[in-house]
C-alpha cells in the first residue's frame, strides 16, 4: 500500500518548514502548500494522508478547503492549525468534521499525536470504504430470485412465509437462502442484516 502523505497547507513558509522538519524526523513523507488553492492544484495521486491546515490563509480559507475536502469521494482527515485561538472557528471546523484543531505555537507531541490521529481515522475509513465496495460485488452477483430472497430474510421473514410471498416450495427457499448467505459470506442472518443496513 502507499505510504500516507501529510499534506502542510500554510501562508507561512517559516511555519511549514519547521513541521515539515518535525513531521519528517518523525517518518511522515512531507508536503507543503503555501495556499488552498496550491493545495487542490498538486494533489492529483489520491494516495492516503492527512491535512495540516492553517485556518486564515489569502484566498480560500481553511475552512473553505475543508469544505471542499468533504465534497471529494474519499475526503483527506483535517487537522486545522491556528495562530488565532479563535473558539467560533474551532468549533466550527471540529463540527465540520476535523480530527483535531491545534494553536500555533504547535507543541511536537501535540503535533505528532493529532496526525497520528487524522492517519488512524483515514486508514479506518479506507478500510470501510473497501468493504463497502467487496460487499455491493457480491450482492450484483446475486440473481433476481436471490436478491428477492435477500431482501426478505434481512426484513425478518420465515422460511415459509418467504415461500408462501413467492409461491415457491419452502426447501426452494431453503435453497436460495443458502446460496445467499454462501454469495454474501455472511455467517449468520444478524450479519446479513448489518451488510445490508450498509449497502442501503
Amino acid at each position: 500500500m502507499t505510504a500516507p502523505v501529510v499534506h502542510v497547507v500554510d501562508d507561512d513558509q517559516a511555519f511549514r518548514t519547521a513541521m515539515t522538519r518535525v513531521l519528517k524526523a518523525a517518518g511522515y513523507e512531507v508536503r507543503g502548500y503555501a495556499s488552498a488553492g496550491d493545495f487542490l492544484v498538486a494533489r492529483t495521486d489520491g494516495a492516503p494522508g492527512c491535512v495540516l491546515l492553517d485556518l486564515n490563509m489569502p484566498g480560500p480559507s481553511g475552512l473553505d478547503l475543508q469544505e471542499a475536502l468533504a465534497r471529494q469521494a474519499s475526503p483527506l482527515p483535517v487537522v486545522f492549525v491556528s495562530g488565532q485561538g479563535d473558539i467560533a472557528a474551532s468549533v466550527k471546523a471540529i463540527k465540520a468534521g476535523a480530527v483535531d484543531f491545534l494553536t500555533k505555537p504547535v507543541r511536537r507531541e501535540a503535533l505528532l499525536a493529532a496526525v497520528r490521529g487524522a492517519l488512524e481515522r483515514a486508514e479506518a475509513s479506507r478500510a470501510s470504504s473497501e468493504q463497502l465496495s467487496l460487499w455491493r460485488e457480491r450482492y450484483a452477483s446475486l440473481n433476481a430470485r436471490e436478491a428477492e430472497v435477500f431482501k426478505l430474510v434481512v426484513a425478518g421473514k420465515l422460511n415459509k412465509q418467504i415461500a408462501a410471498e413467492l409461491g415457491v416450495a419452502e426447501r426452494t427457499v431453503k435453497g436460495y437462502r443458502a446460496q445467499v448467505m454462501e454469495k454474501m459470506q455472511a455467517g449468520s442472518v444478524a450479519e446479513l442484516a448489518q451488510i445490508a443496513a450498509r449497502l442501503h
